[in-house]
């Protein structure tokens, strides 16, 4: 018998891989489109009430009803936000499980652990920026200071007496401190929290005297008469606040530090299942409702491509690695 012609043998296979790719194509194309038939997993990388959290439920009520799922919010607290995110990485790669995460998680973490348990570059694929602001440099209301110079003139005459709180070692709450102390030359001792609410109340009751956050747990604060208000961190004045004057303002004006959040799923989730959860935050960021819902609570929705948040996560993580490095600050 005569073995097959070498060229006719190539095309049978090169078929053959064609078809197969083709129905592995339509498979997943199938099975997305049927997406979601069960409940989603949303993880939140922060306490109840605190400003991911809101973020998140917000975000869970609205996009429930247009992927005809319940959206079931779980918050898995502690080491800055990187167990949810861990968690979220290491979760079957199907759509069922998303997490709200941050920029110390994304960006911070693989510069300031020795051992972080995934990485966040390849184990996990990002949707859509939720919300992009800057922090809020609040302080005790009884420190007698007004301005961010004042400030940085007590602390100076009063080296390592003062702590400052933050929602989470390798936080931009922690981190945005750090780069204050190294560009004013401040000797200030670090007291993590699991989230901004714990660190908001530390704030106010006085056991620490200042903090970097998102506005959200600090207004109430602010408008008791608890907690005083004295710089954003962003090169720009916060829209919702266009009272407090920025870092920059202060004598400090090349500082920046922005907090932002993202959502994201496990590496490996098929594109049209991540385009699809896209679509829908995307969305629900432009509805009006959510937008005064988010507005109202201190924050600035963003939205947009999987793409941006990538490249918002990898030019974060470029900018503070020398940041973080300089500082010394670490985790471990």
């Amino acid at each position: 018998m005569k073995s097959m012609n070498p060229q006719l043998r190539t095309g049978k296979l090169i078929a053959t891989l064609g078809t197969l790719a083709l129905a592995t194509v339509v498979s997943t194309s199938a099975f997305a489109q049927a997406f979601p038939t069960k409940p989603i997993r949303f993880l939140m990388t922060a306490p109840a009430a605190s400003s991911i959290d809101v973020i998140g439920r917000i975000l869970a009520d609205k996009i429930k009803d247009t992927l005809g799922q319940p959206i079931v919010v779980e918050n898995r607290v502690g080491a800055g936000g990187t167990i949810a995110t861990d968690a979220a990485a290491k979760a079957a790669p199907d759509g069922y499980t998303m997490v709200l995460s941050f920029n110390g998680p994304l960006a911070f973490g693989p510069h300031m652990y020795k051992a972080l348990p995934y990485d966040p570059f390849k184990d996990l694929a990002p949707v859509i920026i939720t919300t992009s602001q800057p922090n809020l440099l609040a302080i005790n209301a009884t420190l007698p200071v007004k301005s961010v110079k004042e400030l940085i003139e007590h602390t100076r005459k009063n080296p390592g007496k003062l702590n400052y709180g933050s929602i989470g070692a390798g936080s931009s709450s922690h981190l945005s401190m750090e780069l204050l102390k190294m560009d004013a030359g401040l000797f200030i001792v670090h007291i993590p929290f699991n989230g901004s609410p714990p660190a908001a109340a530390s704030l106010a009751a006085g056991d620490t005297q200042m903090l970097f956050s998102v506005p959200t747990a600090l207004t109430p604060l602010i408008q008791a008469g608890k907690v005083r208000a004295l710089a954003v961190s962003g090169l720009k004045r916060y829209p919702l606040m266009p009272e407090v004057p920025t870092i920059a303002e202060s004598g400090l004006p090349k500082f920046e530090a922005i907090a932002w959040n993202g959502v994201l799923v496990p590496a490996g989730t098929a594109r049209p299942i991540i385009d699809r959860l896209n679509r829908e935050m995307d969305n629900a960021l432009k509805a009006a409702d959510v937008r005064k819902r988010l507005n109202d609570a201190g924050l600035e929705p963003v939205g947009g491509t999987p793409e941006e948040l990538a490249r918002l996560m990898r030019s974060e993580s470029d900018k503070w690695a020398p940041v973080i490095k300089r500082t010394g600050a670490t985790v471990d």
